[in-house]
This record gives C-alpha cells, sequence and structure tokens, in this order.
C-alpha cells in the first residue's frame, strides 16, 4: 500500500526539471489566456450543441433551456478551474493533472489519471476529427464536390437517420446520412461506410507532428481571434434572422421541453464544449509568472468561452427549432431554416464551415500533440515502457508516441458515434476535475507550509462543490457510458499492476 500511494514530492518534480533543462518561460497571461479558449473552442460548440439541444434516444434534450445547461456547467467547470489554478501555480511543471496528483494523491492515483486523460486527448480527439469531417463535407460540397453518404458517415449515425426519416423527418442532413444504409458497397452482407474524411485529417496531423511542427504563441492567438470571430458573425448574421417562437412555441414543448432533467442532460454533453480550458495548465513550464498569470489564464479563458456559448446558443435555438438541430454541423443546419436572403445564407454557410474546419483542425492538432507528451511523461517515470518517450533522431519528436496515437484516433474516427465518442470523453475528464479537486485538499493537509502563490478560497468547502457538481454531471451520463469507463479504468489497472508497478522509476529510486 505504502508503495501504491507513494507521493513524488513537489520537491522531486522541481529537481527532475533542474536536471532536464526547464522550457522557456515566454508566455505572459493574455497568451495564456488565448491557448485556454484555442484549446476549448472546437468540435464541442460547433458539434455537440445540437445534440445537447435535441437529445438524442438516451436522453431527453434541453431545447432553448440549453443556456441554462451552459451556465450549469460553467459553474461546475468554475469551481474545477480554481482547483486547477492552485496546483498550476505551486507545481508549474508541464504534466497537468498527471503531474499534480503524483505529487499529491500518489503513484496509483496518478496513474489513474494519466490512464484516463488519454480518454480525454485521445477519445476527444476522435470526436474532434468526426466533427471537422462534417463540416468539410459541407464546404467542399459548395465547389461541386459531394462525397458519398457512405464514406462520411458511420454507421449508427446511417441508421439513426434512416429512422428519423422514416418517422417524417425529410430534411436534407437525414436524407443525406440515411442513403448510406442503400449506397454502401456491400462485404460478406455487411455494408461497407466509414468516416473516410475524419480517418485521412487525423492521418494528415499524425504525419506533420512526426516531421515536427513550430508553434508559436502569435499564431495560436490569430488562431483564436479567427474562431471567435467566426461565432460573432454567426450571432451577428443570425440576430436579423431570428424567429422568437421557436424559443417558446408550446407546439414543440417551450423554452425546456424536458424541463430539469433535459437541462442537466444537456449540461452534461456539453460539457465536451468546455474541455480544453484546463489545458493552460499544461504551459505552466513556459509561463512567466506562473503563480500570477496561471490562474488568471484558466479562469478568464473559461468566463470568455462562456460568454460566447451562451449568445451562440440563444441565436441557434432561434433560427431553428430546437428539435431539428441534432446534426453533427449544428450551425449550418440551423442557417438552413432561415428564410432571409438566399445568397447571405449561402455565403454565411460556406464562412462557417471554412471558419469550423480551420478552428477544429487547430484543436485536433494541439490535443494531438498533447496526447504523445503525455505518454512521455509517463515512460521517464516508468510509468509506461521506454519506447513510448523515444525521441525520433531527426525530427525530434516523441514519434512513437505519436504515430500510436494517430492509428488509435484515426481507426476510431472512421467508425464511431460521436455521441459515444462525447459521453466518454466526458466522463473521463469529470472524473479527473474530482481527482484534482481532493488533491488540493490533501496537499493542504499533507504540505501544509508549501507556499502558494494562488490559494482556492474556503478550502476544504470550494474543492468538495467542485466534486459534488462533476460528479452530478457524471450521473446525468447513460449508463452504458459508466459501463466503458469501467472497463478503460480495468485495463489501465491491468497494465498498472503488469508493467507500471515493477518499472515504476519511484519505486526503483526508493
Amino acid at each position: 500500500m505504502n508503495q501504491l500511494f507513494r507521493r513524488k514530492s513537489i520537491t522531486d518534480c522541481e529537481n527532475d526539471l533542474t536536471e532536464r533543462g526547464g522550457l522557456k518561460r515566454s508566455l505572459n497571461k493574455w497568451h495564456l489566456t488565448a491557448l485556454g479558449v484555442g484549446a476549448t473552442i472546437g468540435a464541442g460548440v460547433f458539434v455537440t450543441t445540437g445534440t445537447a439541444i435535441a437529445g438524442d434516444a438516451l436522453r431527453p434534450g434541453a431545447g432553448p433551456a440549453i443556456i441554462l445547461s451552459f451556465i450549469l456547467t460553467a459553474v461546475a467547470c468554475g469551481f474545477a478551474a480554481l482547483c486547477y489554478a492552485e496546483f498550476a501555480a505551486i507545481v508549474p511543471i508541464s504534466g497537468s493533472a498527471y503531474t499534480y496528483a503524483y505529487a499529491s494523491l500518489g503513484e496509483l492515483i496518478a496513474w489513474i489519471i494519466g490512464w484516463d486523460l488519454i480518454v480525454e486527448y485521445a477519445v476527444g480527439n476522435i470526436g474532434v476529427a468526426i466533427g471537422w469531417s462534417s463540416y468539410f463535407r459541407e464546404l467542399v460540397s459548395h465547389v461541386g464536390i459531394n462525397i458519398p453518404a457512405w464514406l462520411a458517415t458511420d454507421f449508427r449515425s446511417a441508421h439513426d437517420a434512416a429512422a428519423a426519416v422514416a418517422a417524417g423527418a425529410t430534411d436534407a442532413s437525414n436524407m443525406y446520412l440515411a442513403s448510406a444504409l442503400t449506397s454502401a458497397p456491400l462485404l460478406f452482407g455487411v455494408r461497407m461506410i466509414a468516416n473516410l474524411p475524419a480517418f485521412l485529417v487525423v492521418a494528415l496531423v499524425t504525419v506533420v507532428l512526426i516531421r515536427g511542427i513550430k508553434e508559436s504563441a502569435n499564431s495560436n492567438n490569430v488562431m483564436v481571434i479567427l474562431k471567435i470571430l467566426i461565432i460573432i458573425f454567426f450571432v451577428g448574421i443570425g440576430i436579423f434572422l431570428l424567429k422568437p417562437d421557436n424559443w417558446t412555441n408550446p407546439a414543440i414543448g417551450g423554452f425546456a421541453p424536458n424541463g430539469f432533467a433535459g437541462i442537466s442532460a444537456g449540461a452534461a454533453i456539453i460539457f465536451f464544449s468546455y474541455i480544453g480550458f484546463d489545458a493552460v495548465s499544461t504551459a505552466a513550464e513556459e509561463a512567466e509568472n506562473p503563480g500570477r498569470d496561471m490562474p488568471f489564464g484558466i479562469i478568464m479563458s473559461l468566463v470568455i468561452c462562456t460568454v460566447l456559448y451562451i449568445a451562440l446558443s440563444v441565436v441557434m435555438t432561434g433560427l431553428a427549432p430546437w428539435n431539428k438541430l441534432g446534426t453533427a454541423d449544428p450551425m449550418i443546419t440551423a442557417l438552413s431554416f432561415t428564410t432571409g436572403h438566399e445568397s447571405l445564407v449561402k455565403v454565411s454557410r460556406i464562412i462557417i464551415a471554412l471558419g469550423a474546419v480551420i478552428s477544429m483542425g487547430s484543436v485536433l492538432l494541439v490535443f494531438q500533440l498533447g496526447q504523445p507528451r503525455i505518454f512521455l511523461s509517463m515512460a521517464r517515470d516508468g510509468l509506461l515502457p521506454p519506447v513510448m518517450a523515444k525521441i525520433h533522431p531527426k525530427y525530434k519528436t516523441p514519434w512513437v508516441g505519436t504515430l500510436l496515437t494517430g492509428i488509435f484516433v484515426g481507426c476510431f474516427a472512421a467508425f464511431a458515434n460521436i455521441a459515444e465518442v462525447v459521453d466518454l470523453t466526458n466522463i473521463g475528464t469529470l472524473f479527473a476535475f474530482v481527482l484534482v479537486s481532493l488533491g488540493v485538499i490533501v496537499l493542504r493537509k499533507t504540505d501544509p507550509d508549501r507556499k502558494r502563490p494562488f490559494r482556492v478560497p474556503g478550502v476544504p468547502f470550494t474543492p468538495l462543490l467542485s466534486v459534488a457538481a462533476c460528479l452530478y454531471l457524471m450521473f446525468q451520463l447513460p449508463s452504458v457510458t459508466w459501463i466503458r469507463f469501467g472497463v478503460w479504468l480495468l485495463i489501465g489497472f491491468v497494465i498498472y499492476f503488469l508493467y507500471g508497478i515493477r518499472h515504476s522509476r519511484l519505486a526503483r529510486t526508493a
């Protein structure tokens, strides 16, 4: 038991940093804020908002009350953000939640979080790739390139669309997806349906990352400005095309068609829209003044994204009936229900599709870059095989971890359904938030004299509120998601007890 919960002290972390050399501290508070906004605004708001509004077979939709779902999730993330901010200020080292857990809760919990972060980064990127594919398909259609449905979706989405068409939903999106069931070629009696664009974009990003890519704070700022402008553009155009009746129409359930149950379920789904603000903590080693700038960057990025999300959801539900927005490209779907000037709507769809493709492409790149570096940290600690820390002799990148991540993400993106991916990502990230919040309480007890440039107010109550809020959102997810997450953790335990515990660098040093 002592070995399982042996902690890697903050002093040990600092010594490791001194031995291997730290990264250049060049990011100020606004760079960190831009990093958080850049990593947060992506597939979540461009894709999963529609599912949260309309619901699906496993949970009720929030309807126009999605704005309350965003506020509920923002509050839960706000408590967790404070906990991340305290850790990032006192442990200004790359590794995020994995490093924090190692310093406060011990090796076993650190392994669980490291294994869990695979769900956030790699599995989350599967959802990003699927969403990217939908907007890419929309974009190329405007230049006369029509991708067959069986090469641009997954089997479950095609089946759900066919059921919707049978029930009378004959809109273009459902008709297109449903056609995959009849047009796909047969192989041994099985329809060959796969999301080829999603697979290819992951393959391209993987090749780029293996060869190496220079990312600067300034280039990230440009991408953040583009994302914000796309959302502002959509809101600005949508204001003039609103149909206020869509917010209160009793024929489709009014403002909150499924009551608080729909709002809660929507909050659990759109949590995917907030995944990324914690990515600020991965840059702690590069912050000029981590004690001051890290808390600012984490909390400010959360505030900016919340304001943009609420404005977007208000316009989206005002453009189209809420029960028609459950598609992989809800912003495009919302515009398809407008009755404005045809040329203006068409141009708007092209601009939004282009912006979404670029925006989600940047998120895909950032998270695909982050996952191999988590593998790298765990391999350096001995919890994963040394090959995961192998650096390419020419390109100086962790090429083995990058390649394995690319194969995993690309193959699943070709066949997975985005709703299932989002649920698994959400529960994994929420679980990491719970452990980080508990870690703040534990470290206050085990290392009370440690200098804390930023302190979470009201400990232990604020971290416990974070735990309660995250657990509440976790319990809004379908039971099948819990089963999948349990299986994933079980696989992780097996790997740890068969390999990690025997090769732990901390254990060997002791």
